[in-house]
This record gives C-alpha cells, structure tokens and sequence, in this order.
C-alpha cells in the first residue's frame, strides 16, 4: 500500500456476506474506520480499529489528516460508483496529497435485479434518497422503460408511490424490495396504489412498470377530434398550436392553464414539457373528468388537475414559467397580478373573441408592464356540401401575449 493512502470500500448491502474479497482484505488491515452509525456497527471486522461516525466528506478529510493512520478505510454503502459520497471525497483526497484507491461493491440494483432474474441495463435508474424527485416525471421520461427508485428520507417508498397515485399511475406494477441481504428481507409485487402512503422499512428500492411510452416532444396541433370532448368549450387545433408557439415552452417548465375546459392545452403542453409540471385548473366538475379522462387518453401523467376558481385555486400552485388563460370569469386582472406575484417574468397568453375581452386584457398587461402584443388568428376549414368543399369560417381569435423584462 502507498504511503498515507486511503481505502474507500463500498460495503454492499450490510450484510457482511455481500463483501468482496477484496474488502474483506482491506478491512483485516484498518486502523481508523468512518462511516455512518449503522455501517460501523454493522461492520464486524476490524476490531482494532478507531471508529469514529462521520459521512460528509469535508469532515471526513478532517478526520484522515488529523494524524497519520497507516490503514485508514472510508465505509460507503452499496457500490462506491453508485449514488455515493465517493464522487466528492476524492477531490478532497487529492487536494490534501492523500493517496486513494477504491474498492467497489454490490449495490441495492445488482442485488435487486438478481433476486428478480432480470437484466437491469435497461432500467432508468433513479435516487430518491436524499434528493429531489419527481417520480411522475421520471417514468415519463424513461419512455416505457422500468424504473428503479433508490428510496429513504422522509416519506420513502410510500409517499413516492402516493404521489404516482394521486397522478392517475396507481394501476402500474410496483416490486419493491425492503431491507435486501437481512435475515428480514422482503420481496412484493402488486399496483402501485396498494403502497400508497404506506410506511415501508427505510431501506427499501422499488422497480415501477408498465407505463406504455407517451407521445412526448410532439409539435403543437393535435387534432380536435382527438380529444374527448363532450359538451365543454374547448380550443380549437389552430389556436392552440398558436398560443404554445407564443408561450415557447420548454421541456422542464412549471406551466398553468387557467380555465382548462376539455383539457386540451394542458395536455399539449404536458407532452411538450415531459420533465415539467403542468397544472390545469377548472371549476367545472364534468371538465375536471373530462382533463383526466384526456390525461389518460394522452399519458400526460405530469398534468394535475386543480378543481377550483381562479385566482383562489392558484395560491398553492409553485411558480410558473408559462400561463395560458383560456377563460377567467371576470376575474383577469386578480388572476395576473396573482401571476406576476408567483413569478415576475412569467409568460402568458390569453385568449379572446370577444372585443370587450381584448381591451381588458391589453390594458391590465399594461399596468402591470407586462409589454402586451397581440395577434389574431382567423381559420376556415373545409366543408363537404352537395359534392363541393366550402370553406367555412371559424370566429376570429386574438392572442394577448405578455412578459415583464427581467431586471439586470
């Protein structure tokens, strides 16, 4: 071994019967041991060693040159390579002239996947242990693929699932693995909705399937009769393939739309922004059935549908980058400065046929310096009468744009 090098050792799942030999080697040979609480206890071996818990790597660094260890090991859990602190102690390592060497091991995925007798190369594979996770667009984004969720925190498998639920994915398959490698292991199938809000054990991984690929990244202008409609207004093909043109979505923006009807725009832009969130809010009972019932016809599973009036139903939705207004009762100059509120230089694109409608919706831009433009857009389509195609005028739409400029 070098001179005052470090040995980072990734422990497998904590059953000592997941080391590698390699490990084991090490091991047999420390003198300082750091780690969390529960790998250090876990760990059998060594027990000449200085233990001492710590898992930040600045303080871990603190420890190492503290005083001249001759066999000092780091204990990660899992695989070194695989959502481990290993990735930021190393750096520290080399900045302090600490030599290294890693030492892998058999991480919650392999053993998972093993236990299952399944390939996991095609896996999307996620962390949700520790850090942000929006499982909804996760499994959007893997196009059909399954995805593995590395759990823990707060809430755990259980709230994850609970959020897939509230979503509209609760009828897919969830297997989920609880404390893999321990004389306690668990293994279970079943729909995500029975694990909803449950409290599973903190080391848990989940494998979700069975969401077929949706049509993420389409171009605006889905045909009308597409869309389940019934009876509720709904925005026509060309005025909306307009309007999202206007709005220039981006792929992971936070999007409203206000006055939601059919669903329509809320679905387009949801398959337009597949790592986003969109929201579309309605006060309707049969158009709220109706966004869902397009939700799921579409597999727009980052839609969530707000039943409520605007702007009161707006006050606990995240800041958007995009809002389109499709219909506000009146109520359009409370709804864009609750918008400007949320976020100053957020877009918005209203809509309007009626004269009254463009005049109010210019001049409240205006008092807020949203810098209004405004288009129109008139369309005929065709008609099949007595042998001939006629063309057939639509009413005539105006598109309000606005946007407050950012301040330098």
């Amino acid at each position: 071994m070098k001179e005052r090098e470090v040995t980072l050792i990734g422990m497998g799942l904590g059953n000592p019967a997941t080391l590698t030999g390699e490990a084991w080697e090490a091991l047999e040979q420390a003198d300082l041991l750091l780690g969390s609480h529960r790998l250090l206890e876990e760990c059998t071996l060594a027990p000449q060693a200085k233990r001492i818990a710590a898992t930040k790597s600045a303080e871990l660094v603190e420890h190492l040159v503290s005083q001249s260890w001759e066999h000092p090991c780091v204990l990660y859990s899992g695989d070194t390579g695989f959502h481990s602190g290993a990735r930021t102690l190393i750096p520290l390592l080399e900045e302090k002239g600490l030599g290294w060497r890693v030492i892998p091991g058999i991480s919650s995925l392999q053993y998972f996947a093993a236990k299952l007798g399944k390939p996991w190369q095609e896996w999307r594979v996620v962390s949700a242990h520790g850090l942000t996770c929006d499982p909804v667009n996760e499994l959007l984004c893997a196009r059909g693929k399954p995805v593995f969720f590395l759990t823990g925190g707060a809430g755990g498998a259980g709230e994850l699932c609970q959020q897939l639920t509230q979503a509209g994915l609760g009828h897919l398959t969830v297997t989920v693995g609880e404390a893999l490698s321990y004389p306690h292991e668990r293994i279970r199938s079943g729909p995500v909705s029975q694990l909803a809000g449950k409290e599973l054990d903190p080391l848990t991984v989940i494998l979700v399937e069975g969401l077929e690929p949706v049509r993420n990244g389409v171009s605006q202008g889905i045909a009308d009769e597409a869309f389940l409609r019934d009876q509720v207004p709904m925005t026509k093909q060309e005025v909306r393939a307009a309007a999202l043109g206007k709005l220039e979505v981006r792929k992971d923006g936070t999007y409203w739309d206000i006055g939601a009807g059919t669903g329509s725009v809320s679905v387009e832009l949801a398959l337009l922004a597949p790592a986003g969130r969109v929201y579309g809010v309605e006060y309707k009972q049969d158009g709220c059935d109706l966004v869902r019932a397009n939700r799921r016809r579409f597999g727009a599973y980052n839609l969530t549908v707000v039943e409520g009036h605007a702007p009161q139903a707006l006050e606990s939705l995240p800041a958007p980058d995009g809002v389109f207004i499709g219909g506000s009762h009146g109520e359009l100059s409370t709804i864009l400065s609750c918008i400007v509120e949320k976020n100053s230089t957020a877009r918005v694109c209203v809509t309007a046929i009626a004269l009254e409608t463009l005049g109010r919706a210019v001049a409240e831009m205006s008092r807020l310096g949203m810098n209004p433009q405004v288009s129109q857009v008139s369309v005929s389509r065709s008609r099949p009468v007595g042998g001939l195609n006629l063309m057939m005028a639509q009413n005539p739409v105006w598109i309000i744009t606005g946007q407050r400029e950012e301040k330098p």
